[in-house]
């Protein structure tokens, strides 16, 4: 099944949902000459290039192409790579990432596995001679050296090319019993795809040395991900960290150049979870380790000479401790930053004193200047309107806070001293707006080759419910409001996945959804995250309260907006495949079809961190796994009737949310007479940017929930 070359769906697929070409992971140097950024050529391209803008002409020039150093060559990724970008959902190519010294003029990059160097003021790149394949090289504060990981150790080489050698690494040590494997300078499984730690390794301010984390996974259970479609091909065998197994051992080293090595020391059996490691000029080495359960966590402040640890802060929370963006760290002063849970709001703390009220619900920190801190945060509880959908830039000080971002819509931002690049999404216009501002005035823009969708949502953002649910209703372009339409809910609907945001892009799809024929609505109930602590860890102990919410935004929509309720039907993918399969089996008398993708259809086989923070311990909490699952050792769990058309898609080659989900829940419904279909996606990750399947899902979807409805082809 294919389209026109130019219809939504292919368009959609070729350039990555229009992400291709827009300008991304930017870096100010501290004098404020140069903002650093990757972006591909056009929206069609995948191969970011690495480019410099000079803020006070608004000028760019490249200072590393792909297509040139690689001379033509195609890519050739390692297996590790491919697993960290799978971790980071990255689709793009060429340069994905890099990292600066601390004057920000040396970036150091991988690319296809080999090591490169970029002279930022000069705008020229070369290639370094390393040890194959490169995985995250970062350069020392100073300039002169680069660290970076291959075979599981971390290495470094001279800025200039020479004396590169290994600092730590498992050919030092004996090899583990049992299969397992140890690495140094490489984030765990848990740490990348679910505390938003990708990095393994962290440079001294001076220079001298680094924070090591070392990995030994023997501990976990292994796993065989293997492709039917290719039978002649040998499975992967993964460590997977299921709820309720063991985790990796992680341990953290201090590193010095000279290769001396000390164990940094804290209680890892009761703190097993390395979540953010902070190394600055302002202070000690700076830790934040977590509980299993994740009801209580440290910072520590490390001894870089002896290894020892001392408390700086303890915190303590009966449901869960969440994690953030930007913090823990050193104010210039040397006050602890850092985001926390009190009296029911989400608050800036520096030191022991809370810099934010009810007014904001920090999301992240941005940055710590000696006179402010920036950060991103939506309305709080007290806020004098709901600005739902909307994330907004702040600078806050001990006076108060000041919105840096004024138009409504989805603001970050990156800053470094006078000089700060704001990115702003909209509901009114497509993609991002990048500015460069001086002491907060415009000084330049930074262009965006993304494609232009041609379609513009027709989206009204409100709330639903008694509980003041936020919501997105989408209705056909061409709509006359005549009629009652088939209603679609497109929910991802629970942690870390808001969908309901002040954002054009954000609604794309759900606006094509609806231009087939559908009143389209996402919700986001409790459990997603920018509204209160509360409303986030009201799933605890049970993911089916995400579905009573959809329940409850939708009937009450539907006294608003022309929803025809006979003719509902519910799509999603990942949390929202799960949401979607539990609605058509759990509440079928609101729901009447559903499209699950890649769901989660048994608990107990997703990951320790994220699983265990919302459900517990599956040997202790069984009845909250029992509830929440779709699929138990009974068969189906608390299945209703009548049976709803349910269409599973997975792909096998999925290292997240194994297809042995999809599976179970297949042979359940069989073992319990309820047809269904299920398509299976070779070689197709937890991510589906390959251009012709991401594109045919769409397509497909539409025919199943067409049929599945009773409506005519469009």
């Amino acid at each position: 099944m294919t389209t026109e070359s130019d219809s939504f769906p292919r368009r959609h697929a070729r350039t990555q949902r229009f992400t291709l070409g827009a300008p991304r992971s930017f870096t100010v140097a501290p004098d404020g000459s140069r903002v650093v950024f990757l972006r591909s050529h056009s929206g069609t391209d995948r191969a970011n290039a690495l480019w410099v803008l000079d803020p006070a002409d608004g000028a760019e020039r490249p200072a590393a192409d792909p297509y040139a150093l690689l001379g033509g060559a195609a890519e050739d990724l390692s297996a590790e790579e491919r697993a960290r970008r799978e971790r980071s959902r990255e689709g793009g190519a060429g340069i994905v990432a890099y990292a600066t010294d601390r004057a920000v003029e040396l970036a150091s990059f991988a690319l296809s596995g080999r090591l490169f160097a970029a002279d930022l003021r000069a705008g020229t790149a070369r290639e370094l001679p390393a040890a194959a394949p490169v995985i995250d090289p970062r350069p020392s504060p100073d300039g002169r050296h680069v660290a970076y990981v291959s075979g599981g150790a971390l290495r470094v080489v001279g800025a200039d090319g020479e004396g590169d050698r290994v600092l730590a690494g498992p050919d030092q040590e004996p090899v583990p019993a049992g299969g397992g494997t140890v690495s140094y300078g490489l984030a765990e499984f848990v740490a990348a795809e679910e505390m938003d730690r990708s990095r393994g390794f962290w440079w001294s301010p001076r220079s001298d040395r680094l924070l090591v984390a070392r990995v030994d996974d023997t501990p976990v259970r292994r796993w065989w991900i293997a492709d039917p479609a290719h039978p002649e091909r040998d499975p992967q065998h993964v460590p997977y960290p299921a709820a309720g197994t063991p985790n990796a051992d992680v341990r953290l080293l201090v590193v010095g150049l000279d290769g001396a090595r000390t164990e940094v020391v804290w209680d890892r059996q009761r703190y097993p979870y390395l979540a953010r490691v902070h190394w600055s000029a302002a202070g000690a080495p700076l830790l934040l380790v977590q509980a299993r359960d994740q009801r209580s966590q440290l910072y520590l402040a490390v001894d870089a000479d002896t290894g020892a640890t001392r408390m700086v802060h303890a915190d303590e929370d009966p449901v869960w401790l969440d994690l953030f963006a930007g913090v823990p760290c050193w104010s210039p002063s040397g006050n602890l930053v850092r985001i926390a849970d009190e009296g029911g709001v989400r608050v800036l703390a520096v030191g022991e004193r809370p810099l934010t009220g009810a007014q904001l619900h920090v999301r992240a920190v941005l940055d710590v200047g000696a006179d402010d801190v920036l950060v991103t945060a939506s309305a709080g509880p007290d806020a004098e309107r709901p600005e739902t959908g909307e994330v907004h830039v702040y600078r806050v000080n001990e006076l108060g806070w000041e919105r840096v971002s004024q138009e409504p819509g989805v603001h970050a931002a990156v800053r470094s001293g006078r000089v700060t690049v704001l990115v702003s999404a909209a509901l009114d216009r497509p993609g991002s707006r990048v500015r460069v501002l001086r002491d907060g005035k415009p000084a330049a823009t930074v262009a965006s080759h993304a494609v232009d969708p041609g379609l513009t949502p027709r989206v009204t953002l409100t709330e639903g419910g008694a509980r003041r649910i936020p919501c997105a209703v989408l209705m056909p372009t061409d709509y006359p409001g005549d009629t009652s339409l088939p209603v679609l809910l497109d929910p991802y609907g629970g942690p870390h996945g808001p969908r309901v945001v002040a954002a054009h892009n954000a609604h794309l799809t759900s606006q094509w959804f609806a231009d087939q024929g559908f009143a389209v609505v996402v919700a986001d109930g409790r459990g997603t995250p920018g509204r209160s602590p509360g409303w986030e860890k009201a799933v605890h102990r049970d993911f089916t309260v995400s579905l009573d919410d959809q329940v409850e935004a939708l009937q009450d929509l539907a006294e608003r907006y022309p929803l025809d309720l006979s003719r509902v039907a519910i799509r999603g993918w990942s949390y929202g495949g799960y949401l979607a399969a539990l609605a058509v089996l759990r509440r079928p008398d609101v729901f009447h079809a559903g499209v699950a993708g890649a769901p989660v259809t048994d608990w107990r086989l997703y990951d320790t961190h994220y699983t265990e923070r919302y459900l517990g311990d599956p040997a202790t909490d069984a009845a909250a796994y029992a509830r929440s699952s779709l699929v138990t050792d009974d068969g189906l769990s608390d299945a209703a009737e009548p049976h709803r058309p349910l269409m599973i898609v997975h792909g096998l080659a999925d290292d997240n949310v194994v297809v042995a989900h999809s599976l179970r829940l297949s042979s359940a419904l069989l073992a319990a007479g309820r047809p269904h279909e299920v398509l299976p996606l070779s070689g197709v990750t937890h991510m589906t940017p390959q251009e012709q399947v991401a594109e045919n899902l769409l397509l497909l979807q539409v025919d199943f929930l067409r049929r599945a409805l009773g409506l005519s082809a469009g």
